[in-house]
């Protein structure tokens, strides 16, 4: 019997593995055809042949005129990178075929079918062909962590274990898309004053070594002494157009030393994590974004069904902070020894008291999931005001950095020729 036994199941993997290997041999193919009204139509088909593409267009009733092998992009796979974004419509549209009684690899292969990502298609038909040999959901996902975490994974998990992938899955649609938006407010608002102080630090670089030098040569034709801020100047350039190289090597050093220094190095991440969330206005915009997706991340997955205790391993990952990663992961272990929820995260002394409170009532009236969402609506409006009154703030900020710096280079070379004009005068 047990014999019988494994050469069945050796006879499924045999199976399993042929259909795989077929898959990889099929290719897409180019079709131009007219129709019973001689109307011209075009478009793709993935199957083995050119002579089975012609025999299925025959037998939709169009008179196939060309099918060519679409041609394959000279370096690598064609298409952009799989976004966030990707996985969310993804996850969606997936969603709302099995809600409508569409069977899941049907919908793969229609969802599939409207990508125009090639690596976004690839990428479903290879997970559709792992379900079709037998795998679940969750662990055909699991041939791409990148795109699919190990939050996504569990969900998905929890969501067949129940029978309510549907209803997961549009769930994490909406989780993803609230999740990128909050990442999106914080990028908009780190990236405008970088861009402007940026620009800043180029325009300085430019006149040091490409303006001032030129000045320098009608400084000497004073046969005067300089003021000692453009004296000041003037070396600083000499300096920067004799050892630009360096300070560039440098540059570049400290930025490659430190992210290697930051992802090796967990002392190192903690120190600025710390520092990063100490800093005035922007640090406090980090909190409320840790503790926003912390609720809603831990509301998700408890909502669907997911027990406590693995939930929190996969919201550690998901906060975005350093620090909030570690104390998630204190959470999880008081509460692994059967300490209250609420009680493990007064511990922690990084959630304000609003949040231990609404979480110790969610406890107590078996509605924790929607307390927890309610505190992610709480702060995610409190990181949409903040980043908004950030922006406002430092823009004459930025516009006096920027004066003082150009400004007092301008001034800095055109010193000696106001005072060359009061001598003359």
């Amino acid at each position: 019997m047990a014999t019988t036994t494994a050469t069945a199941k050796a006879g499924v993997k045999h199976n399993v593995g042929k259909s795989r290997a077929s898959l990889s041999q099929m290719e897409t193919f180019v079709w131009v055809g007219l129709d019973k009204r001689g109307q011209r139509m075009k478009g793709e088909m993935t199957t083995k042949t050119a002579s089975l593409v012609k025999a299925e267009l025959r037998r939709q009733g169009i008179n196939p005129q060309s099918v060519k092998a679409k041609p394959k992009p000279l370096f690598g796979k064609a298409g952009k990178s799989i976004k966030p974004r990707d996985i969310s419509v993804f996850s969606r549209q997936l969603a709302t075929m099995m809600a409508a009684g569409v069977p899941m690899v049907q919908g793969f292969e229609i969802v599939a079918g409207g990508q125009n990502n090639p690596r976004v298609k690839d990428m479903l038909v290879d997970i559709k062909t792992e379900i079709e040999g037998g795998s679940a959901l969750n662990e055909a996902l699991g041939k791409y962590p990148v795109q699919f975490d190990e939050l996504y994974r569990n969900l998905v998990k929890a969501g067949e274990s129940a029978g309510v992938l549907d209803t997961v899955l549009d769930t994490i649609a909406n989780y993803q898309e609230n999740i990128e938006a909050i990442k999106g407010k914080i990028k908009k608002a780190m990236f405008y004053p970088a861009m402007v102080l940026s620009v800043a630090v180029i325009v300085s670089a430019i006149l040091l070594i490409f303006v001032i030098p030129q000045f320098e040569e009608v400084f000497k034709g004073f046969g005067a002494d300089l003021p000692a801020f453009t004296q000041m100047l003037v070396s600083l350039s000499r300096f920067m157009v004799s050892y630009w190289w360096v300070i560039l090597l440098w540059f570049v050093g400290s930025i490659v030393g430190l992210t290697m220094l930051y992802r090796r190095s967990e002392k190192f991440q903690h120190l600025v994590g710390r520092m990063v969330l100490k800093i005035p206005i922007v640090g406090e915009i980090l909190r409320q974004s840790a503790m926003a997706r912390f609720a809603r991340t831990l509301g998700v997955t408890f909502k669907a069904g997911v027990p406590l205790v693995e939930a929190l391993d996969s919201v550690a990952g998901a906060t975005g902070s350093v620090i909030y990663n570690e104390a998630v992961k204190r959470i999880r272990e008081d509460v692994a020894v059967g300490h209250q929820l609420q009680l493990a995260i007064r511990q922690t002394g990084l959630f304000p008291n609003m949040v231990v409170q609404m979480v110790s009532i969610g406890e107590e009236s078996g509605a924790l999931d929607a307390m927890l969402f309610k505190i992610a609506e709480f702060y995610e409006q409190e990181v949409n005001n903040a980043v908004d009154a950030l922006a406002s703030l430092l823009e004459p900020f930025i516009m006096i950095i920027i004066g003082v710096i150009v400004g007092g280079m301008v001034i800095g070379m055109y010193l000696p020729i106001f005072k060359l004009g009061a001598v003359v005068g």
